[in-house]
């Protein structure tokens, strides 16, 4: 708490003689002591730098006010293709503590550019069902707890209950929507969240822009086999590849997300999954139906065809009955 004074120096001397001089001062002190304009201070406040929305969402969920979160990277784009700011270079300088995933090919450049000493922790592996999630939020509460000696042993338990939660809602709302052997095509970011679900993953793809005709080729064909009209994208590695295969196979792409802070209400990955979930049960649907069109259009092209025989047939035989009828008349 700092208590504003006003110095003397910074008085107009107008100021000091139409309002009294010292007793002007003398009244301002007193509504300072009275009333203390405060600055809440940070400086005392460690400040733990996240590469991510999904490090910087589980670092608050545990820390809250007790340390001061940055993150680097914007949810709308993968960390690896992220190209660093300079106000990235002042971040890692004043960081106590940095988390990191290790798909980050700039930390070392921010580092060295930083010239920071503070510690960097790599949480690694996918975080995107429940039980990977659990691990991150226990390894990186033990991490602030051992770096930064705070007591996160409630908020872990409130944090781990909430994924509980979570995973039990994800099960019911599969088991009700019709996930479970639901044949798709997968962008392979999502595969771990889409497995977990019960979808039946027909093909895997990876970024976009790795793919080979050929490997587009077989994504089309295996997804023509098994009759697969839902693709689901990530939308940090872009949508355009699976817009396009969901025309070439007349289906539905639906486009996911890993990380939180695409949108507002979007504040941590436990929200991340039910709202992937919901956007999956909607587009579901879409495929079914769109599935019962597309079926309804092949019988219709079958029963064009039929037709189309029917009547062929039918003038044939009319023009054999019209030439027996003229011979027996000649006859």
């Amino acid at each position: 708490m700092v208590n504003i004074c006003v110095p003397i120096k910074h008085l107009g001397a107008h100021m000091i003689s139409i309002h009294g001089g010292l007793k002007y001062i003398v009244f301002i002190l007193f509504l300072s002591f009275l009333s203390p304009i405060s600055f809440s201070s940070n400086a005392s406040k460690p400040i733990v730098v996240c590469t991510t929305t999904v490090l910087s969402s589980i670092v608050y969920d545990l820390a809250k006010d007790k340390v001061i979160v940055e993150v680097i990277s914007s949810p709308a784009v993968c960390p690896a293709h992220y190209d660093i700011k300079p106000s990235d270079i002042d971040m890692f300088r004043s960081a106590s503590l940095i988390f990191i995933h290790g798909i980050e090919p700039w930390i070392n450049d921010l580092k060295m550019a930083s010239g920071s000493n503070a510690t960097i922790i790599k949480v690694t592996g996918p975080w995107n069902t429940p039980e990977k999630l659990r691990e991150k939020y226990i390894l990186i509460a033990n991490m602030l707890e051992k770096y930064l000696k705070l007591n996160l042993t409630e908020n872990l338990y409130k944090c781990l209950k909430a994924i509980n939660e979570t995973e039990e809602y994800l099960i019911e709302y599969s088991l009700d929507h019709g996930f479970k052997d639901f044949p798709v095509i997968c962008m392979a970011w999502q595969q771990g969240f889409i497995n977990f679900l019960g979808f039946k993953i027909i093909a895997v793809y990876g970024p976009p822009e790795k793919i080979s005709m050929r490997q587009y080729e077989n994504i089309v064909k295996n997804a023509s086999q098994a009759g697969a009209v839902l693709i689901i994208d990530n939308i940090q590695s872009g949508v355009e590849f699976g817009e396009k295969l969901a025309s070439t196979i007349g289906g539905v792409e639906v486009s996911l997300t890993n990380f939180p802070g695409i949108s507002p209400e979007l504040k941590n990955m436990t929200m991340v999954m039910k709202w992937n979930a919901e956007r999956l049960g909607k587009a579901i649907m879409e495929a079914k139906l769109k599935g019962e069109i597309n079926r309804l259009r092949e019988e219709i092209k079958m029963w064009r065809m039929v037709t189309i025989v029917s009547s062929i047939l039918t003038i044939v035989l009319l023009i054999i009955c019209v030439s027996l009828i003229l011979k027996i008349r000649r006859k």
